[in-house]
């Protein structure tokens, strides 16, 4: 215990730079599964169809691996931030796609047949009922994305990405003690990611549409998977 706290101490602003690095990464990948994966889903939640579509997309991201995922990358275009990027999209945009379909799926019809009886169009049926009801199903698919991401970015030190990973897989140089460290470090990041999301998802949400606490952390994709279907 000592050996890591003096490691903590002695490589501070190692820490804090590789930190930042892990961060950015993971961020640059949530940020291009939001853009891929929530209009997609809310727009075929929307239309109620697609729904074999989302969860078999869904299955196919999740089922690929992402270390094979950086090791074809390595082969195809070399050392390169894309490589972690493409595995961290693949790893990000099942939990996203299939909770942002569910929920807006899932609004109940009578809310958006009312809405639609007193003028509304239908982007406004989207804008103003389904998607305030569909906000804690889908923060819950973002919040799990972002801890799969965070947790998997390690990975990028072997594209040459940078961030943790370098000290996790350079135990010649930091030793078991910078590997147990910078692993602890990755751990609180996440759980750090979450929390922070979930005080956004509580503020976005109307209130009485929260999700019960058991839920309020991280919904396994697959369960979520199990209820589009």
């Amino acid at each position: 215990m000592s050996d890591l706290l003096n490691f903590y101490v002695d490589n501070a602003s190692l820490l804090l730079e590789k930190s930042v690095a892990t961060l950015s990464i993971a961020a640059l990948g949530l940020a291009i599964a939001l853009l891929l994966a929530l209009p997609s889903g809310v727009w075929l939640g929307h239309r109620h169809a697609g729904s074999f579509l989302s969860i078999n997309i869904s299955n196919a991201f999740r089922a690929l691996p992402s270390l094979a995922l950086i090791a074809i990358g390595l082969g195809l275009i070399g050392l390169s931030l894309i490589n972690i990027e493409l595995a961290l999209v693949a790893l990000a945009v099942p939990p996203i796609l299939t909770n942002s379909y569910t929920a807006v799926d899932g609004v109940d019809p009578d809310a958006v047949d009312a809405a639609r009886g007193m003028g509304m169009r239908d982007r406004q049926v989207l804008t103003k009922v389904e998607l305030p009801l569909s906000w804690p199903l889908i923060f819950a698919g973002i919040r799990t994305a972002s801890v799969y991401i965070i947790a998997t970015t390690p990975l990028a030190a072997l594209a040459g990405g940078g961030g943790l990973g370098d000290i996790i897989v350079n135990q010649p140089t930091y030793h078991l003690v910078g590997v147990i460290a910078a692993t602890i470090v990755v751990v609180v990041l996440a759980f750090a990611v979450d929390g922070l999301l979930g005080l956004v998802q509580r503020a976005v949400t109307p209130r009485g549409l929260a999700l019960p606490k058991e839920l309020q952390t991280i919904v396994p994709a697959a369960d979520t998977a199990t209820t589009a279907a």
